[in-house]
């Protein structure tokens, strides 16, 4: 048996019953686990008890910080070295070599993007333009926070940050060997999934558009990292006319998401369905904001309760 490696695993998760046991046998090799919890309503906590995991309940009540920046900042962390993944991701046996492998280097960088490998419907999505994928996940914990993109009280949009990006202050490298990416759940959650992430993605549109900038974000440069060349892209596709179908084009034909076979056009597919709510959700603000509201950007929650407080008192 290998002794466990001194890094924290942090796992931020609401009713992941079906992925959770698959993502905690992928880290048992780590010294310590944190199973972030919001309230599940079905077995996620003893299934994360059963693992050896300790879980932590997180009560979101809107704004910053949403649920991994809360993990950084509040978990009495035991290591210094963080790894982050959500509950339908593994570490792979090679992955889990090359991690251990940077830890005991006493030239390791401060933090490390991993590149996932997404599995949908049976197939890994090769094409798409979805790999590769670059996400800073395995990092000191005291150099790294998520950005703020002035979207972290969208209504709707859920206690976690998804598509934020880590901002390390410190030196950033490549690991090698993929992180496995595959939801156990079903094409309905995937629907329902993107269906919330529209609207912090409508708001992040808007934001881009109009040069909004939070307090705290990666740069955007198309000769930087991957990250940053994709949110300097980002930047000019949020000003773009017909969207939903540059995309599918994009994805489909210039991307080769035909060479995936039937996964692949059902995933570019969902994708272009999604490019199409966020337009949608976009022109919605922009009719209300015309019919007396003071911005166009998606409703926070505050709006939405002073809206609802209106509406009963009329009632």
């Amino acid at each position: 048996m290998l002794s466990k490696t001194p890094l924290s695993v942090i796992i931020p998760v609401k009713n992941e019953a079906r992925n959770l046991a698959a993502c905690l046998a992928s880290v048992a090799w780590a010294d310590e686990v944190w199973v972030v919890d919001s309230h599940s309503t079905d077995q996620t906590p003893e299934i994360a008890q059963q693992h050896g995991a300790q879980v932590a309940q997180f009560s979101y009540h809107g704004g910053f910080p949403k649920k991994k920046n809360w993990a950084l900042q509040q978990l009495p962390l035991k290591h210094e070295w963080v790894l982050l993944l959500d509950a339908d991701e593994r570490v792979t046996p090679e992955l889990q070599t090359e991690i251990r492998a940077v830890l005991a280097r006493p030239d390791a960088a401060d933090g490390y993007y991993l590149n996932r490998k997404l599995i949908f419907l049976g197939r890994w999505i090769k094409h798409c333009g979805w790999y590769p994928s670059w996400n800073m996940r395995l990092f000191k914990h005291r150099l790294g926070r998520f950005e703020r993109l002035d979207a972290e009280d969208v209504e709707n949009a859920g206690d976690v940050e998804v598509h934020e990006h880590v901002v390390l202050q410190g030196r950033a490298a490549y690991l090698q060997h993929d992180l496995l990416h595959e939801d156990f759940k079903s094409v309905y959650h995937f629907v329902e999934r993107h269906n919330r992430y529209s609207n912090w993605d409508a708001r992040v549109y808007h934001n881009l558009a109009h040069g909004v900038t939070g307090a705290q974000n990666i740069g955007a440069s198309f000769f930087g990292s991957p990250v940053e060349r994709k949110r300097f892209i980002k930047r000019w596709w949020a000003r773009l006319p017909f969207r939903p179908l540059l995309r599918f084009l994009w994805m489909y034909v210039i991307k080769r998401g035909f060479l995936d076979g039937r996964p692949g056009l059902l995933f570019c597919t969902l994708m272009t369905m999604h490019e199409a709510v966020i337009s949608a959700k976009i022109y919605e603000q922009k009719l209300l904001s015309q019919s007396g509201k003071t911005n166009s950007q998606p409703m926070t929650r505050s709006q939405q309760s002073a809206i609802d407080q209106a509406k009963d008192g009329v009632a």
